[in-house]
């Protein structure tokens, strides 16, 4: 076996008394896509902030390439995430910005290629995702969601990164969008050859974009195994929330 891309052991985090996460181990083994589940305030969330760096856990450790990263000093942490793309759950686009500078905005903000050169480099990821270069053109303020979704992508992969973190991909598009914005998900990730991590409730999804899942409930991971087998993977918790069932192991608590 492999030594995983990204290994996560033993993570906890507590919020004014709330146990968030409570020791959550997960492998995702390199070029692969990973799906973490869970419903809301499981710590999907959570979990990929601190593998951002956006959150400090209170314990555990985060291996990326065999480093633990949550050791590292501050310049070789940044050095870590700058070959870390993230498609923000709302595409978070600068509104104040066209769409190629809001593509090429990490590669300028770090001048890693000139002004000149970068709107013919967003027009090169703009075609990547399915947009024409005079998209590039355009505001996000302009663009559709499903356009918006697209444009949000072209922006993680603009600067080839080895690592892709989805926050909740599909959220807001209608069903055939949702799925066209998954095929472009599997397409990029492969292409690059990246190590894709995805946070969803979307079990349509994660079937499409996972090739391995794991499921959060109560700040720990409850089951992991093939993205395929959701829905009937023998674990009770698991097959219930895969398959919307009201019934089950899991209860919601209601606030009365």
């Amino acid at each position: 076996m492999s030594e995983p891309k990204i290994r996560i052991r033993g993570l906890k985090k507590n919020f004014a008394g709330k146990q968030v996460l409570d020791g959550v181990d997960i492998d995702v083994p390199a070029r692969s896509s990973m799906v973490i589940l869970g419903g809301s305030g499981s710590g999907k969330s959570v979990t990929i902030k601190c593998l951002l760096g956006l959150i400090t856990p209170d314990a555990g450790t985060i291996e990326i390439d065999g480093r633990n990263i949550l050791a590292l000093p501050a310049r070789e942490r940044e050095a870590v995430n700058d070959r870390i793309g993230m498609l923000f759950q709302n595409g978070a686009l600068f509104d104040s910005l066209p769409v190629w500078e809001n593509v090429c905005f990490k590669l300028l903000a770090q001048n890693r290629i000139t002004r000149a050169k970068a709107r013919d480099k967003a027009a090169e990821v703009l075609a990547q995702v399915g947009l024409a270069a005079s998209v590039g053109d355009l505001s996000p303020g302009e663009l559709s969601g499903g356009m918006q979704k697209r444009v949000a992508l072209a922006r993680a992969i603009a600067a080839t990164p080895d690592i892709i973190l989805f926050d909740e991909p599909t959220t807001g598009l209608d069903p055939i969008m949702g799925a066209v914005i998954d095929g472009l998900i599997r397409d990029c990730v492969q292409k690059l050859g990246a190590t894709a991590v995805s946070i969803t409730h979307d079990m349509a999804s994660a079937r499409r974009i996972g090739d391995e899942a794991a499921m959060l409930f109560k700040g720990r991971i409850i089951w992991n195994g093939p993205a395929a087998e959701l829905g009937h993977t023998g674990n009770a918790m698991v097959d219930q929330f895969a398959n919307g069932e009201r019934e089950g192991p899991i209860q919601m608590e209601l606030r009365r």
